[in-house]
């Protein structure tokens, strides 16, 4: 890496940078992979017993790419050459960039597999499987699943922990979120709009918020949108776009789901605007997907997270966001452990930045669609310029006081044996 910006060298790096944010426009991974409405209809019509009519045919025909995977392939693979050729092999940037074109080449080859055995392994491949650990020779993913699904269900059972009456229609929350984004994003073009074609009830774009037509919302509900898809989703694609060289920033492979995700459910958490109920969403969908992966269908998945008190609408969105992609009797789309996994993941990154005295670390969460492998290297190129530093975070990260004072006890009670602490409380509870 050069110790003073050379301008030949800078606009390598943007050149490159924005051939990757082109060559992955076309490529929509959740449209390509998603169910239409005639197939909840059908399943819902067959009194919940008939398997979805889903194929490899299904998918082409109704969810066509629209590009070429062969010449996707090998603009992602020429450009892959080309950061070598440019950039050489040592310098830190080629390392993230050729793996963002490699990872590219990945889900091309995923989507391509629609509807057949290999799309799951390809999925396990980009966002992980439930049975990967956490650190060597900690629980699984799985086993987390299983642990916070029994805690949840015990304390969901309380009145207190009730979720509120959904009063808001879609319309309102659009009028809602759209206040709140103008008040963080002031000027920034961000929008709030209406879609009849995502299976969650919000999800975020580029510049914009989409909310389902026909979802409805209660205030927490609202809450948790502002923070998760608004202050993180929406906050670090800006952020990535304001990158003055590093403009593949804004647009994070499949691996930076992980931490996006983590670091949305962190902000819900430490901003107090999540919920057990909200929780339990989450770990149904890691439920879920271990049950795919041990072989369940999508039959049994729906009836499994029926009998463990879901509706039979709220079954359906999650059994059919494991399968989407694949078939209702083959290996599941394992994205959904992101959200779970991420969140361990970045909440031990915080302990240990905070443990350490390295504040510093924790901006550059927001700086794009980032990996937390990458964070050393994002720090050194902001020292040397090559990155600015992210124009928006979040007010819990802005002033980090709070958090800091609230992770800095983590260390040491995550120390304590629970299994002690049960026996000397437990008579305090029972």
């Amino acid at each position: 890496m050069p110790s003073s910006l050379d301008q030949n060298y800078l606009s390598v790096i943007k050149s490159i940078s924005d051939r990757i944010v082109k060559a992955q426009a076309p490529i929509r991974i959740l449209d390509a992979a998603k169910w239409h409405p005639e197939v909840k209809e059908a399943f819902f019509a067959s009194g919940f017993k008939k398997m979805p009519q889903i194929n490899a045919d299904y998918y082409r025909e109704r969810c066509p790419l629209g590009f070429d995977p062969a010449a996707k392939k090998r603009e992602f693979h020429e450009i892959d050459r080309d950061i070598m050729r440019q950039l050489g092999q040592l310098n830190p940037l080629t390392r993230i960039m050729r793996r963002t074109c490699r990872e590219y080449i990945t889900v091309v080859n995923m989507l391509e597999s629609r509807g057949t055995a290999d799309f799951g392994q390809y999925s396990q491949e980009l966002y992980g499987s439930s049975l990967d650990v956490f650190h060597a020779g900690d629980p699984n993913v799985a086993s987390l699943g299983t642990m916070l699904e029994a805690t949840l269900e015990k304390v969901l059972e309380h009145d207190s922990m009730s979720a509120g009456e959904k009063i808001f229609s879609s319309d309102q929350a659009v009028d809602f979120l759209n206040g709140k984004m103008q008040q963080v994003f002031p000027n920034s073009g961000v929008r709030v709009i209406l879609d009849d074609g995502i299976i969650s009830d919000a999800a975020a774009g580029t510049d914009y918020i989409k909310v389902r037509r026909d979802a409805t919302f209660n205030q927490q509900d609202l809450d948790v949108l502002e923070v998760h898809e608004g202050w993180v989703h929406l906050g670090t694609t800006l952020n990535g776009l304001a990158q003055p060289y590093c403009t593949f920033l804004s647009k994070g492979p499949p691996s930076s789901t992980i931490t996006q995700e983590g670091l949305a459910v962190l902000t819900e958490i430490i901003t107090l605007r999540s919920s057990p109920s909200r929780l339990s969403k989450l770990v149904r969908r890691v439920r879920a997907v271990t049950l795919a992966e041990d072989g369940a269908d999508f039959v049994e998945v729906f009836r499994y997270l029926c009998d463990h008190g879901m509706s039979e609408e709220d079954s359906y969105v999650i059994a059919s966001r494991v399968f989407r992609g694949s078939t209702p009797d083959g290996m599941p789309f394992t994205k959904d452990i992101s959200y779970i996994k991420g969140f361990i993941l970045t909440y031990n990154f915080l302990r240990l930045a905070v443990a350490k005295g390295r504040l510093d670390r924790l901006p550059l969460l927001f700086m794009g669609k980032i990996l937390l492998e990458d964070i050393k290297i994002l720090g050194d190129l902001q020292k040397e310029g090559i990155l600015i530093p992210p124009p928006f975070i979040p007010p819990h990260f802005a002033d980090m006081r709070g958090l800091v004072t609230w992770f800095s006890f983590s260390r040491f009670i995550g120390s304590l044996s629970f299994e002690k602490l049960e026996a000397d409380y437990s008579h305090l509870i029972d």
